[in-house]
């Protein structure tokens, strides 16, 4: 068998499965304010789902709950019951945000050591990103 050298090889850290394990163990380190005996889903469960949601661009919470026995969702997510719309709101709305910047900077760090920003790096070691969100403000 050839190898192409111009293919790069896919590095074990960067393939979703690793980046998706990553997460899941940040996810699980939000605290979970609620009474636990009267919990369904964990903490770590309904993120990785909101996590799912926005990774297949679903349209809407119900739309995505409508896919959430799909075979896919739990092989690639590891999702086996997805929160309804209304549970996922009650559970979300309820989380501290601040954890979940660990899980950014997790993600960050393994693009940085697999060399996947070098592309969009500019002017004395800053990154040009396009950023989907809103209340974004430049820092500097």
């Amino acid at each position: 068998m050839v190898v192409d050298s111009r293919i790069p090889r896919p590095k074990r850290y960067l393939n979703a499965d690793a980046l998706i394990a990553n997460l899941k163990t940040r996810f699980g380190d939000v605290p979970d304010n609620r009474r636990q005996a009267s919990c369904d889903y964990s903490i770590t469960d309904t993120l990785t789902a909101a996590l799912a949601m926005f990774s297949l661009k679903e349209p809407s919470l119900l739309s995505f709950e409508e896919r959430g026995d799909e075979e896919s969702i739990d092989r690639l997510f590891g999702i086996k019951h997805v929160p309804s719309d209304s549970q996922m709101r009650e559970i979300l709305d309820g989380i501290e945000i601040e954890p979940l910047n660990e899980a950014f900077a997790d993600l960050f760090h393994e693009l940085q050591r697999g060399g996947m920003l070098k592309k969009w790096e500019f002017d004395d070691g800053h990154y040009l990103l396009s950023i989907d969100g809103t209340d974004h403000q430049a820092r500097r």
